[in-house]
């Protein structure tokens, strides 16, 4: 399929979505407290541009939730992309470290939180620890992943023509783990992007995760709808952004 026909498809399917959307709210097929209209979200998104949620205003939602976000993604690629490397390339490491972080990668980051206050306390070093962990320990196992993928016969024919381990790794894993570690980027990313309600849980008092659990304890569904539209849109801008580094500065990947 052409990409531009995978566009208008993905296109045409958002907008019968919201069409179906509108329609049923607008017809009541649902209770309007369970899903309100896309007009009424459109409305209460102009109300809270222009008057905030909780004096605070809703850009300031957003930034403060990818400040969190983004700040904790940095460190977890800086960190877990090494550490990830360096086990693929030293089974011995790998097997050290390979329990804990198979033991606490499937742990649901709620159960943390406690954990969290404790050791950090209610401010943002908390929330910033709840989705590093989140996003650290899936880089760390994709980047390890990567390197184990990579075809062994390569790494013999270079040692063979006498290159050193530098050279190895610069000229054979980095380039083969490199399509595998942006597609392992982009899906921790995601994971931590979805751990930002369990760290906005932790005594905030802006962030879109935060908007979202306030409003639901006053049943603002309005603003709960809104909240999730733009929590995924945020998500999704952050994917395609990925993605178009990973077409800058991998564009051999999927053409061998």
């Amino acid at each position: 399929m052409k990409p531009g026909q995978h566009i208008a498809i993905s296109m045409f399917s958002v907008a019968v979505f919201f069409a179906l959307w509108q329609l049923a709210a607008t017809r009541q097929w649902v209770d309007p407290l369970l899903l309100p209209s896309l007009t009424d979200i459109g409305l209460t998104a102009q109300e809270l541009l222009a008057d905030g949620y909780r004096q605070v205003p809703l850009w300031q939602h957003v930034a403060v939730s990818l400040a969190r976000a983004l700040s904790a993604f940095a460190v977890a690629v800086v960190l877990g992309i090494p550490l990830g490397l360096l086990m693929g390339l030293s089974p011995g490491l790998s097997a050290v470290l390979n329990p804990f972080v198979q033991f606490l990668r499937p742990l649901p980051k709620i159960a943390l939180i406690p954990l969290a206050v404790v050791w950090l306390g209610i401010g943002e070093a908390s929330k910033f620890f709840l989705i590093f962990i989140a996003t650290f320990l899936s880089v760390v196992v994709g980047a390890s992943a990567a390197v184990e993928r990579i075809g062994r016969a390569r790494i013999r024919v270079a040692q063979t023509l006498g290159a050193n381990k530098g050279q190895i790794f610069l000229r054979v894993v980095l380039p083969d783990a490199l399509p595998d570690l942006f597609t392992t980027v982009r899906l921790s990313i995601g994971i931590g992007w979805t751990s930002l309600i369990a760290a906005e849980m932790v005594a905030a008092s802006s962030g879109l995760g935060w908007m979202v659990i306030n409003a639901s304890s006053y049943l603002r569904t309005d603003i709960v709808m809104l909240g999730i539209l733009l929590l995924g849109g945020t998500g999704y801008l952050l994917d395609l952004i990925l993605l178009g580094l990973q077409r800058l500065f991998v564009p051999w990947a999927g053409k061998e």
